[in-house]
C-alpha cells in the first residue's frame, strides 16, 4: 500500500464494491472492514457449512477456517485475522496462517509501519506474547495488558510471576506481578501493575504500580519511582527523552508528575489521557475543574468551557491544538477543537483527526442512522450508510472518505478548500 503519499489522491469519486451482498453460494456475510487507503473491502463470509473466509472487494480468500474473528488491517495495507484450524488458532495474514498453531491468539498489534505483528498467546495454561507467530520463551501462568514498540522490535505485558493460593491476602500483600519484556519478567513484583508503555525508540518501558495496599506509583524498567501517591495513571514518556511523566492523586486532588516530580500541582478532581506533542513541547489532558466538570488542558491552563462527559482527546502533530469529544453522558456529542464548539450536536461521533501540518481537523459523526464527515467543522455534502475515519492527504488539501452508500462501498477524495 506504500506511504500516504502514493496512495491515489485524485479528486473524484471511485466504487469499488459495486454490491455488498453476499456473493453467490455464501451463506452469510459480517460486517465490513476498510483498508487504510480506502481501495480494499473486507469482511467474513460463510462458504460452507462450519467453513468460513474472508471476501475481499469481490475476491475470497483461497483458505478456508473453521473459525474466524478480529479481521484487521496493518498500517502497511495487510489484512490480518485470527484463524481456527483443527481447533487450533494462528494469526492469517492476506489468507496465509503465520507461526505455529496454538490453543489460542488474539489482541492483534502492530508496529508503526506495519511490518511487524503482535498477538497475546496461549499455549497449554501458559500465556505470553508472540510477534509474526513467534512466541515468547517463556510464558507465564497469567499475561494480560500488551504494549508492542514502535518499531516492532520489542513486547511487553503485565504478568503474575508467583503463584497464590485461594485466599491468601498475606501472599497478594507481598506482590504477584511484574512485568516481562520480551518475555522476560522485572525481578520486581507488585500488588497489581497496568498499561505498561514504550518510549518511542523501544527501549524503556514505564507502568502503573500499587505498592502496597494504600500506595501507587510508576515503575520505569523495573525501578519505581521513590514518591508514592494515592492514585496513578497511566504513564507517557516525553518525546527525546527516558523521563516518564503520569497524572498523580496527592492530597485528595489530582496533578502531573515527572520522574516523580510534581510539575502540575494537584489541584484536578480528576487527570487523565495524558500526551505529549510530538517534539515534547507540549503537555496536554483531560481535566476535571469541579465534578462533572471535564475539558481539555495544555501546560496545566484547561479551557474555559467544560462538559459532563469528555473523551478522546487528540493532540495535533505540531502540539499546539488539540481535540475531544464532550457530550452528556454519552448523548448529544459535541466536537471540541481548540476550546470551541462545532456547530450541531450528534448521537455519536469519533476522534478528531488532524492533517500533518495541524491546520486541518476532521471527524466521522452519526445523525438519525446517517452518517458525515465533517472538515473544520463543516460537512461533506452528502450522508452515508457508513462511514470510516477520515484520513488527510499528506500535504493536508484533501480528505478521503471511505464510505457504503446503497449498498456499495465507494472511495472519494474530496477538497479540503471545498468543504
Amino acid at each position: 500500500m506504500g506511504r500516504i503519499s502514493s496512495w491515489d489522491w485524485e479528486p473524484g469519486q471511485k466504487t469499488v464494491v459495486e454490491s455488498l451482498s453476499p456473493l453467490e453460494g455464501h451463506g452469510w456475510q459480517e460486517e465490513p472492514y476498510v483498508s487504510p487507503d480506502g481501495e480494499t473491502l473486507a469482511a467474513i463470509v460463510q462458504v460452507g457449512e462450519g467453513e468460513f473466509s474472508i471476501r475481499t472487494n469481490d475476491k475470497v480468500w483461497e483458505a478456508t477456517f473453521e473459525k474466524i474473528w478480529y479481521p484487521k488491517f496493518s498500517p502497511d495495507g495487510r489484512l490480518t485475522a485470527l484463524c481456527q484450524q483443527d481447533m487450533e488458532w494462528a494469526l492469517a495474514i492476506d489468507g496465509e496462517m503465520v507461526g505455529e498453531a496454538t490453543d489460542y491468539v488474539w489482541d492483534t498489534m502492530f508496529s508503526k509501519d506495519g511490518s511487524k505483528i503482535a498477538t497475546m498467546y496461549k499455549a497449554m495454561e501458559e500465556y505470553g506474547m508472540a510477534v509474526d507467530g513467534e512466541p515468547w520463551e517463556n510464558l507465564y501462568g497469567n499475561a494480560n495488558q500488551p504494549a508492542f514498540s514502535p518499531d516492532g522490535a520489542h513486547t511487553a505485558a503485565v504478568v503474575q510471576v508467583e503463584q497464590l493460593a485461594q485466599a491468601d491476602i498475606e501472599g497478594f500483600k507481598k506482590g504477584i506481578y511484574s512485568v516481562a519484556v520480551d518475555g522476560k519478567a522485572w525481578t520486581e513484583k507488585y500488588l497489581n501493575v497496568w498499561t505498561p508503555v514504550f518510549d518511542e525508540k523501544g527501549e524503556h518501558v514505564a507502568a502503573q504500580a500499587r505498592t502496597s495496599v494504600f500506595d501507587y506509583t510508576i515503575v520505569v524498567n523495573g525501578k519505581p519511582w521513590a514518591e508514592k501517591f494515592q492514585f496513578v495513571w497511566e504513564p507517557v514518556f516525553k518525546p527525546g527523552t527516558d523521563s516518564a511523566a503520569a497524572p498523580v492523586r496527592s492530597g485528595g486532588k489530582w496533578g502531573v508528575a515527572l520522574d516523580g516530580k510534581l510539575i502540575w500541582q494537584p489541584r484536578y478532581v480528576q487527570c487523565l489521557e495524558l500526551q505529549y506533542s510530538e517534539n515534547g513541547a507540549k503537555l496536554w489532558a483531560v481535566v476535571a475543574t469541579g465534578y462533572g466538570e471535564l475539558t481539555a488542558c495544555c501546560d496545566n491552563a484547561a479551557w474555559s468551557k467544560t462538559y459532563p462527559t469528555v473523551t478522546d482527546l487528540v493532540v495535533s502533530p505540531d502540539g499546539s491544538r488539540a481535540g475531544i469529544l464532550a457530550s452528556e453522558c454519552n448523548s448529544n456529542f459535541r466536537i471540541v477543537v481548540d476550546g470551541s464548539e462545532w456547530a450541531g450536536t450528534y448521537d455519536m461521533a469519533w476522534p478528531v483527526v488532524f492533517s500533518a501540518d495541524s491546520k486541518n481537523a476532521a471527524t466521522m459523526v452519526e445523525k438519525d442512522g446517517r452518517y458525515l464527515v465533517l472538515v473544520n467543522g463543516k460537512a461533506f455534502d452528502r450522508s452515508f450508510d457508513r462511514v470510516w475515519p477520515p484520513v488527510f492527504s499528506e500535504d493536508g488539501t484533501k480528505v478521503l472518505i471511505r464510505a457504503i452508500e446503497n449498498n456499495s462501498y465507494v472511495r472519494i477524495v474530496a477538497e479540503v478548500a471545498k468543504f
